[in-house]
């Protein structure tokens, strides 16, 4: 991989990170008291919820860190490695992690009777997205677990 993308990469990743710290820093506060004074019935439950979606961050920014290491890795030439094994196999915890909390956080809210359909919406998405992402992760972390066996067997080999 040319080291430009590598490098956009990277940049990516940590403008998602910014974006995301930037949210819950300011916008999520802000969404949580204009929301309870358009629905004073809902007040109870901006604190769970605000709580639940920062819980939710620190797996996500796990998973960014993890997605930089490896391309870290990618970039010294050292892909096809145990290291980057692990990071792809703490990346598919992660979105695990995130899709159980947000199923948590669903059936929280269909138990209170909260839950609008544009938050279903918005859930079921991150939901699928974590769970799409889980699966591309293990099916990575198969692959390169298997060109790491070959390149072993090909190092001895030699």
């Amino acid at each position: 991989m040319k080291r430009g993308t590598i490098t956009f990469l990277k940049l990516a990743v940590f403008i998602i990170w910014i974006a995301v710290l930037t949210m819950c820093i300011y916008w999520l506060p802000w969404l949580g008291r204009t929301t309870v004074e358009m629905y004073p019935g809902y007040a109870h439950l901006r604190l769970p919820i605000l709580f639940g979606l920062y819980v939710t961050v620190i797996p996500f920014t796990i998973a960014l860190y993890q997605a930089f290491k490896l391309l870290n890795y990618i970039e010294s030439k050292n892909a096809f490695s145990d290291l980057a094994i692990v990071s792809l196999r703490s990346i598919k915890n992660c979105a695990i992690i995130i899709s159980a909390l947000y199923i948590v956080g669903v059936v929280f809210l269909i138990i209170e009777n909260a839950m609008h359909p544009g938050v279903a919406m918005i859930g079921f998405s991150i939901l699928f997205a974590s769970l799409t992402i889980s699966f591309f992760a293990a099916v990575l972390q198969e692959l390169l677990r298997s060109a790491f066996e070959i390149k072993t067997e090909n190092d001895l080999t030699i």
